[in-house]
């Protein structure tokens, strides 16, 4: 009987986590419907960044002074990437950051406040404290850190530049990893009164996948603050925005600088915005300080998402693109988790990604015995969609680096039982990670033994609640320390 019990259980599951998925997509796909007939009014900045940080702030007082003199029924300024300073080398570049709760930022809120306005500061240099005693003469690497002000003057969002811009052309060499530290994830899209933003920065631009991503997530504007070097400029910035706008049927916000920073360095300018069918809204002139003020028809959104309605058209059943950033905080778990028609409890659960979780064991084979299961009820490996078995492997990964490191193992015994003939009992997809030491058994296949008997031993009896809540704080530990 429990096997038929479990299976109906996962085919209910399955029906209702299926049910919210279409929910969420038609959700996602119908926000430009919702919006439309609204016509947001923004603001975008071109300027001329020096390493004299007073100067850049007065140019950022002078632009929104500009912006509001133009219109004043706009919401939004975008300001580009390097708004706070450039510097004229690596050690000047350093020593003038500062965390983000510094003294630059906190004039950025204080203009948002004062002004009533959202601003987006596109690439602000921020300090890495690599331990509370760090001075600002300690610093050896920072973040390019595009961050989101409302008008309240509130920080409420940051994105740390993923792609490094480290090439080299017949014009000139630059690594921006030589002083910039990459960051670890892809920001999910902000909801702001002009639309969903997904945040990205200049050379992150050249990263087709992760513009596609944020559309995937709900994004509505894509934005890409930069100071984009001449002779790239010229031959691909104009065309990069556009096919941006138009593969993800988003509007694209570009601010720029423009100019020579320093002897050594030059922006090419051009600030666009570009609508979702790929026309350019509007464009700054070659100047210093200058200010492009556009309206973002939601209308035209909508229109173009809804007669050639792509995203729909993708095909996952042949090939996939997924952003697996889980979490192991313990109040980002906002789901129930159910394993096969047992409810799993949260606080044994210690990490969580998009389709997939991983939690402790009832009863284990070797000290750290975790399991790893999908969200999304399937009896079979078979049954996982291209997604799933991305998403599947990647958190098998990362589970296994913690358990070892946890339980000072370097080895893991990571296996699927599928199907009832291979000891599968608990029909719902499953992998069991087991950290291992030399000689904990004396035969190495034992193992295998020992797991297909583990939940039929009648003298080994179920752990403690309490226990299995300790062991899985002691796992979202050590991936928080980790940085997984």
């Amino acid at each position: 009987m429990q096997p038929s019990f479990l299976l109906m259980s996962g085919a209910l599951l399955a029906r209702r986590i299926s049910g919210i998925q279409r929910f969420r997509r038609n959700m996602s796909g119908a926000s430009a419907v919702l919006r439309a007939g609204s016509n947001p009014r923004i603001a975008i900045a071109q300027m001329r960044s020096t390493n004299d940080k007073d100067h850049n702030l007065n140019q950022v007082k002078t632009i929104i002074q500009k912006a509001t003199s133009y219109s004043a029924r706009f919401q939004f300024v975008f300001f580009p990437e390097c708004c706070d300073y450039v510097g004229s080398n690596r050690e000047e570049t350093l020593k003038l950051s500062e965390p983000l709760t510094g003294q630059t930022v906190s004039e950025y809120q204080k203009l948002a406040k004062d002004n009533g306005l959202w601003l987006s500061m596109g690439g602000v240099h921020e300090s890495i404290a690599e331990s509370t005693t760090t001075t600002p003469e300690d610093v050896r690497n920072i973040y390019n850190t595009h961050i989101i002000i409302d008008d309240r003057g509130e920080l409420v969002a940051k994105y740390r530049k993923l792609h490094m811009f480290n090439v080299v052309t017949p014009e000139f060499k630059f690594r921006e990893s030589e002083t910039v530290r990459s960051g670890s994830e892809l920001v999910p899209p902000i909801e702001t009164p002009i639309g969903r933003v997904g945040l990205q920065i200049c050379y992150d631009v050249r990263f087709a996948e992760a513009s596609t991503l944020l559309r995937k997530q709900g994004a509505e504007i894509l934005t890409y603050p930069s100071a984009f070097a001449v002779s790239t400029g010229r031959a691909h910035w104009e065309v990069l925005l556009r096919a941006r706008a138009i593969e993800n049927q988003c509007f694209v916000i570009a601010s720029a600088q423009i100019g020579f920073h320093n002897k050594k360095r030059e922006s090419y300018g051009h600030a666009m915005v570009v609508n979702p069918w790929g026309v350019i809204l509007g464009q700054a002139s070659q100047q210093d300080l200058d200010v492009v003020v556009v309206e973002l028809d939601f209308d035209k959104l909508a229109n173009v998402r809804q007669n050639m309605p792509c995203f729909e058209h993708r095909r996952d059943d042949i090939y996939n693109l997924s952003y697996r950033k889980g979490s192991a905080k313990l109040e980002s778990f906002d789901e129930k988790y159910n394993f096969g028609g047992y409810d799993i409890p949260k606080d044994t659960v210690f990490y969580s990604s998009d389709l997939c979780y991983a939690f402790v064991n009832i009863r284990c084979v070797v000290p750290g015995h975790v399991l790893v299961s999908t969200k999304r009820w399937a009896a079979r490996m078979p049954d996982l969609t291209s997604a799933e078995i991305n998403d599947f492997f990647q958190t098998v990964c990362k589970v296994q680096k913690v358990a070892e490191s946890l339980y000072g193992g370097s080895s893991a015994t990571v296996t699927v039982q599928d199907g009832p003939d291979a000891g599968q009992t608990v029909f719902h997809v499953h992998c069991h990670v087991m950290p291992r030491h030399k000689g904990d058994f004396p035969e190495n296949d034992q193992i295998y033994t020992e797991l297909n008997l583990h939940d039929t031993k009648p003298e080994q009896p179920r752990r403690p609640l309490e226990e299995m809540r300790a062991e899985a704080g002691r796992f979202r530990d050590e991936f928080v320390r980790m940085g997984l």
